[in-house]
C-alpha cells in the first residue's frame, strides 16, 4: 500500500530536518545553510540540479537566483507550472571558492561532496516517487544515471534509472544563461524543447492511466 500525501509530507519533513544538520562533507563549514528541495511531495516530476548558488544559499530555496529565473522562463514557455513540480539539487550546500578579487565564486561540487550528499537526494526520490526525473546539467545526470553518462552526447534522449523511472537529461539553466548573446536564444530554445518533452511524457502517462 502506497503512502498517503500526509504520510509522504511527514517523511519529507523528517528528512529535511535531518539534512539541516548535515556535516557529511566540509561544505557545511562554508555554506550558510542546507538548501533542501522544494515543491509538492506528490509531484509527478522532480527536477535535479547541481548545487545551490549564492542566492539559494541565502534564501534556503533551490533555483531562486539568476539561473532560477531562466528555469522559470523555460518552464513557462514549455507549459509546466513550477508550483506543480519538485526542484532539488545533487548537493545541498553551496560549493564556492575565493576569486582573485577575494569574492566568493561558485565552483562545481567535488565527487566526494556529491557522494556525501547522495543520501538526501535518494531519500527525496524515495518519498516522492516521481514518474519522471529531469536532470539539469551533467552533475545531476551523472548522479542519477551513472558516471559514464555524457550529457552533450545524450541530452534530450529518454533514459531510465535502475528502478525504471523515466529520466530526461538536459542542460543546466546556468549554461544557457552564460552563453554569448548570439547563441543564447538557440540554447534557450533547446532547453525549452527538452522541457516540453517532459510535459508531453507526463501527459502521455496520464492518458495511459
Amino acid at each position: 500500500m502506497s503512502a498517503t500525501a500526509s504520510e509522504r509530507l511527514q517523511s519529507w519533513e523528517a528528512v529535511r530536518d535531518d539534512a539541516k544538520g548535515c556535516t557529511r562533507c566540509p561544505l557545511f563549514e562554508i555554506g550558510t545553510q542546507t538548501v533542501f528541495g522544494a515543491g509538492p511531495v506528490t509531484a509527478r516530476v522532480v527536477f535535479v540540479g547541481e548545487a545551490p548558488g549564492a542566492q539559494e544559499d541565502k534564501a534556503g530555496q533551490p533555483f531562486v537566483g539568476p539561473a532560477g529565473k531562466v528555469f522559470d522562463e523555460a518552464l513557462e514557455a514549455a507549459g509546466i507550472d513550477r508550483a506543480s513540480v519538485y526542484v532539488t539539487n545533487a548537493v545541498k550546500h553551496r560549493p564556492w571558492k575565493r576569486s582573485e578579487s577575494g569574492r566568493q565564486k561558485n565552483r562545481p561540487p567535488k565527487q566526494s561532496e556529491i557522494n556525501a550528499c547522495a543520501i538526501w537526494l535518494d531519500r527525496e526520490l524515495e518519498i516522492i516517487k516521481p514518474e519522471v526525473i529531469c536532470c539539469l546539467g551533467a552533475v545531476a545526470a551523472k548522479r542519477v544515471l551513472g558516471k559514464t553518462f555524457r550529457l552533450m552526447d545524450q541530452r534530450g534522449t529518454w533514459q531510465a534509472t535502475e528502478s525504471g523511472v523515466d529520466v530526461l537529461p538536459t542542460v543546466h539553466p546556468s549554461f544557457v544563461m552564460l552563453q554569448r548573446n548570439d547563441v543564447r536564444e538557440q540554447w534557450m530554445d533547446t532547453f525549452v524543447a527538452d522541457l516540453r518533452m517532459v510535459r508531453d511524457r507526463l501527459a502521455s502517462n496520464g492518458e495511459d492511466r
